[in-house]
C-alpha cells in the first residue's frame, strides 16, 4: 500500500536514477522537525532497558538450547536442525548488534559501540567494516555513488551496472531476480569474507587486532567442537546449513527495505525527510513482523529516527504516516510476501540489461527480419 502518492511524483523501480532535478519534488525539511518534535514529546526516543534485557536473556537461552541439543544429539543427522536454529539465533544477534550500533540500547555512546563490536564478533562480522558501510547507507539510501548497498556485487541494483557486467556475473545478473533467494544461501559466507578482508587490508582500521582476536576466537569456539565431535561430512553439512540459514535470513530481512524503491541521482539535492521516506518501505504485520525482522519492518521510521528503540517504532509510524497523508508524501507499506515479489521483479528488470538481445522474444522477432 502506498499512501498519498501525488500524481506528479516521479516513480521508477527499474534501476534508473531519479530526482536529478531538485524541483521535481516538494521539500519537507520542516516536516522532519514536526514529526521529531512529536516523537520527543511522546517519549519515543527514550531508552527501553527492560525490552533489551528480555531480548538478551532470550538469545542467551536460545544459544544454551542449541549447545545442549548439539551435545545430546551427538553423531546424528538431526544435528542439521541445530545448525538451522543456530543460523536463526545468529541473525537475531546481528539485529541486536545493529540496534547497539545505532545507540538504541544503552544511554551512552561508547558503551553501545563496545556492545555492538562484541555482538558483531559473536556472529563473525567486523563491526568497523559494517559500521562504515551502514552509516553511508543511512546518510544516502538508494543514492547513486553514495549508498554502498546498491554498489554492484554478484547482484546489481542499477541498469547501467547490469549493462557493464561481464562473464559469469553477467549470466547471473541476467536472471538475478529468480536467483535472488538461492544466492542468499551464500550471503553468510560473503559477509564473513568482507569482514576478514577488511580487517587484513592495508587501510587504517580502528580496533583491528581486537576484532581479529574476537572473530578468530568465535570461529574457534564454533569449529573446534564441531569437527572434534562430528564426522567430517556431517560437520561440513552442519556449517553449510548454518551459513545458508544465516545468509537467507539476513538477506530476506534487509532486502525488502529499499530494493525496488526509487533510486536517487547523484546530483540530486533532497531534504532529509523526503530522502528517507521516499526510498524506504515498511512491512505490515505488527508485533510478529517486528520480532521476525528485528524492527526493520518499520524501515521508514528507523531511517528517520535511527536511535529510536525497537518498541517505540510502531508508535512513531502513526506520527509519520499522518504527516505524509496530510502533505501528500508517498508512504510505502506492504506485506512481506508482496515485498519479495517487488524485489524479484525489480531485480529481473534491472537484469534485462545483461541479457543477450535474442533472449527477448520481441527482440528475437525483429532480429530475424
Amino acid at each position: 500500500m502506498t499512501i498519498a502518492t501525488p500524481a506528479t511524483a516521479p516513480v521508477d523501480t527499474t534501476g534508473r536514477a531519479l530526482y536529478a532535478d531538485e524541483t521535481s519534488f516538494s521539500r519537507h525539511a520542516s516536516g522532519y522537525l514536526d514529526v521529531a518534535s512529536q516523537a520527543r514529546e511522546r517519549g519515543l526516543l527514550q531508552r527501553t532497558p527492560w525490552f533489551y534485557w528480555y531480548v538478551s536473556a532470550s538469545l542467551i537461552a536460545a544459544f544454551g538450547g542449541c549447545l545442549t541439543g548439539f551435545l545430546l544429539l551427538g553423531d546424528s543427522w538431526f544435528q542439521l536442525l541445530i545448525a538451522a536454529a543456530l543460523g536463526l539465533v545468529f541473525t537475531q544477534t546481528a539485529f541486536l548488534a545493529h540496534e547497539a550500533a545505532h545507540r538504541q540500547i544503552l544511554s551512552f555512546g561508547p558503551g553501545n559501540d563496545r556492545l555492538a563490536r562484541i555482538l558483531a564478533a559473536a556472529v563473525g562480522l567486523s563491526y568497523s567494516w559494517w559500521h562504515s558501510k551502514h552509516s553511508r547507507h543511512h546518510g544516502n539510501p538508494n543514492r547513486v555513488g553514495k549508498d554502498p548497498d546498491i554498489e554492484p556485487d554478484t547482484i546489481v541494483f542499477l541498469a547501467e551496472d547490469a549493462n557493464r557486467s561481464k562473464g559469469l556475473i553477467r549470466r547471473l545478473v541476467a536472471h538475478q531476480g529468480w536467483l535472488f533467494f538461492p544466492l542468499l544461501t551464500l550471503e553468510g559466507l560473503n559477509l564473513h569474507r568482507h569482514s576478514i578482508w577488511h580487517l587484513i587490508s592495508q587501510r587504517k582500521v580502528k580496533g583491528r587486532w581486537l576484532e581479529l582476536g574476537m572473530i578468530t576466537g568465535r570461529f574457534g569456539f564454533l569449529l573446534i567442537p564441531l569437527f572434534a565431535l562430528l564426522p567430517l561430512g556431517m560437520a561440513f553439512a552442519f556449517m553449510g546449513v548454518q551459513l545458508a540459514v544465516f545468509g537467507v535470513y539476513m538477506g530476506a530481512s534487509f532486502a525488502p527495505n529499499h530494493k525496488g524503491m526509487p533510486v536517487i541521482a547523484a546530483s540530486a539535492k533532497l531534504d532529509f525527510f523526503s530522502k528517507q521516506v521516499r526510498t524506504s518501505r515498511n512491512i505490515r504485520g505488527g508485533w510478529w513482523a517486528t520480532w521476525l525482522m528485528g524492527g526493520l519492518n518499520y524501515q521508514i521510521e528507523h531511517h528517520l529516527f535511527p536511535s529510536m528503540p525497537r518498541p517505540h517504532l510502531a508508535r512513531a509510524r502513526s506520527i509519520v504516516q499522518d504527516y505524509c497523508t496530510r502533505h501528500a508524501v508517498p508512504y510505502t507499506e506492504t506485506s512481506l510476501g508482496e515485498s519479495y515479489r517487488i524485489v524479484i521483479r525489480y531485480l529481473n528488470r534491472v537484469g534485462l540489461g545483461a541479457r543477450d538481445p535474442f533472449d527477448c522474444p520481441v527482440a528475437a522477432q525483429f532480429g530475424r527480419r
